[in-house]
């Protein structure tokens, strides 16, 4: 006898949507191996861990921007200093093309006037002679651009000492904002560090749709809040808004995936 073979049909899984949010979510937030309930409650927890990660890089204030900053405008100096430098190195090739036309012309004008001492005929004499002024114009041109080179030169080393002073002034604050900013980090690592291992265990749990709307939703707002209790016992606790006596006790119920009509938050209970 024939036997047939049976093909399961595999679930089609959907494709995580930049544009994700809870929204989207409210089909099939309950297709998982853990209760709405309970991954309601992992949520809110993974929110309070995040929320008081975020605590913890507030301490920092304005430090990792300042030091930001400073190490920017530090970088933008020093590649002024570097161009500076390259075009000193420039000056200098021309400083040593006109050395050496020096060089060439002087010894052109100690042939020409070799030449000279053997010479009756008045009319090569001047030849010669027109050919030495000549060449000493070249030598006065090659003195001109050795000395406006050394001029350049000097005044792009002006600029250089300028640039250092700001530089070692920048160098100062610099070294100041970082080591207070590494005083601060030091002091919340321990802290920072079980948090994170804390908003890991929650995460973890969750699967990758979920969490890509709870990090979409918390960019989006000011307040970087995802999910939020009731506030003052009939609002939502992010956006303040009032919610309908049925949402209410949807969300009491802890059975339902509750969405702020108003701002697309999650509202759960937390007692």
């Amino acid at each position: 006898m024939a036997t047939t073979k049976t093909t399961k049909a595999k679930k089609t899984v959907t494709p995580i949507d930049e544009r994700e949010t809870f929204v989207s979510l409210q089909k099939t937030f309950g297709d998982s191996e853990i209760s709405v309930e309970e991954k309601l409650s992992i949520l809110y927890n993974l929110q309070l861990a995040d929320n008081d990660i975020e605590r913890l890089v507030q301490l920092r204030g304005e430090l990792p921007a300042e030091v930001a900053a400073l190490e920017n405008e530090i970088a933008g100096y020093q590649a002024k200093v570097a161009r500076l430098q390259e075009a000193i190195s420039l000056e200098k090739t021309i400083i040593e093309q006109g050395k050496k036309e020096i060089v060439e012309t002087d010894a052109e004008i100690e042939k020409y006037r070799a030449q000279l001492e053997g010479i009756s005929n008045s009319r090569e004499y001047d030849s010669i002679n027109k050919e030495i002024e000549n060449t000493g114009y070249l030598r006065q041109i090659a003195m001109k651009r050795i000395d406006e080179a050394t001029e350049r030169i000097h005044g792009h080393e002006d600029n250089i000492a300028a640039l250092n002073d700001r530089l070692a002034i920048l160098d100062e604050d610099l070294k100041a904002k970082q080591a207070e900013l590494e005083e601060i980090v030091s002091s919340t690592a321990e802290e920072e560090k079980k948090l994170r291992e804390r908003r890991e265990s929650f995460s973890s749990k969750l699967d990758e749709r979920t969490i890509s709307a709870y990090e979409r939703i918390r960019a989006s707002v000011n307040n970087h809040l995802a999910v939020v209790p009731v506030y003052n016992n009939d609002s939502c606790g992010g956006c303040f808004n009032t919610i309908t006596p049925q949402r209410l006790v949807d969300i009491a119920s802890g059975k339902k995936l509750v969405i702020c009509e108003h701002c697309g938050r999650i509202i759960v209970k937390t007692a």
